[in-house]
This record gives structure tokens, C-alpha cells and sequence, in this order.
């Protein structure tokens, strides 16, 4: 037997195990999941999976302990990024120090060497940024998944804790990109 026909034949008896597996793909009402449903409109209805297929908020307390539970997620992401701000520019001053000593001048003293240079690794700074990046783009993922449930509860309790969070922390990026 030929290689081609057994690749052809195992192509057409995977099209005809494929065509039919016993899910219903009508788009009329909603996808009914294991636990919840999932609504693809903006709603306020409980019944949304949020993350894990355990954690459905069905009652109006459990609709609100989530909603708490992202917008105390939603402060401490613009914390983190607060924190990465002030982390940045203390970095890059010990950068400049670093690179200065190679170059034996002062740091204060100036050198269009140090403006234009890459600065050095150092695996201190360079481990922990690497740390902070990787979990404030993990909540950033957690909450375009949140945001994707359509539900408007969780929706706003973002958008309202980014917001109280940028107004307590917001400052602390934009003073630490301003030296």
C-alpha cells in the first residue's frame, strides 16, 4: 500500500469522525456551560463563570463579594505599577552610577555617553522588573478575561478600582518618569 492512499484515507476518516460530535451549535439562546451561562451581551444577570468553573457568583451576595473581591484586584494592579514607576527610576540612577564608575567621571558630571548608553544587567533589578512585569501582564490578562464575561458588574468594578487606584497611585509613575 501506498504512503499517499494511507494518508488518504486516514484524511477522509477524520472528516467523517469530525463532522458530527454530538454538540448542539445553534447560536439562538445562550451557551449553556457546566454551571452557568455565558450571555454575549452587557448584562447584569449572576450565573457567569469568572476565571474557574467553580467560581459562578450566583447570588446577589456572591455578586458582590466578586465584584469587591476586582476592584481590591484592580487597586493592587495600579499599585504594582506604582511600585514598577519608582522601581524604574531608582534603576536607572544605579545605572547611570554603574556605567559612570566603568567610565571613571562623576554622575553628575554630564557625558553624552551615559544618555545614549544601554544600561548595564544587573540580575537584582533585571530578575525582579522581569517579576513585576510578569504579574501585572497576568492581572492584565485576568481582567481582559473578566471583561469578556459581559458582565457589567464586574465591568465597572474595574473601570472604578483602575480609576480609584490611578487617583491613589498614579502619581507615584508619574513623578518617578518626570526626574
Amino acid at each position: 500500500m501506498d504512503w499517499r492512499y494511507l494518508a488518504l484515507y486516514l484524511l477522509s476518516f477524520g472528516n467523517g469522525c469530525l463532522a458530527d460530535n454530538g454538540m448542539d451549535m445553534s447560536t439562538d439562546g445562550p451557551m449553556d456551560l457546566a454551571v452557568g451561562n455565558m450571555l454575549a451581551y452587557l448584562h447584569f444577570t449572576p450565573g457567569d463563570n469568572l476565571w474557574f468553573l467553580g467560581w459562578v457568583p450566583e447570588s446577589s451576595g456572591a455578586m458582590v463579594g466578586t465584584c469587591i473581591a476586582l476592584f481590591l484586584l484592580a487597586l493592587v494592579e495600579r499599585w504594582i505599577a506604582a511600585c514598577r514607576g519608582l522601581m524604574e527610576h531608582h534603576w536607572h540612577k544605579q545605572a547611570i552610577i554603574v556605567a559612570s564608575d566603568k567610565l571613571n567621571i562623576l554622575p553628575t558630571q554630564p557625558s553624552p555617553f551615559i544618555k545614549r548608553f544601554t544600561p548595564p544587567f544587573i540580575p537584582a533589578y533585571d530578575i525582579a522588573r522581569g517579576i513585576m512585569f510578569a504579574v501585572q501582564a497576568s492581572l492584565n490578562y485576568l481582567f481582559m478575561l473578566t471583561v469578556m464575561t459581559f458582565q457589567l458588574g464586574f465591568i465597572l468594578s474595574l473601570v472604578i478600582g483602575l480609576g480609584v487606584g490611578e487617583t491613589l497611585f498614579g502619581r507615584f509613575c508619574s513623578t518617578a518618569q518626570a526626574h
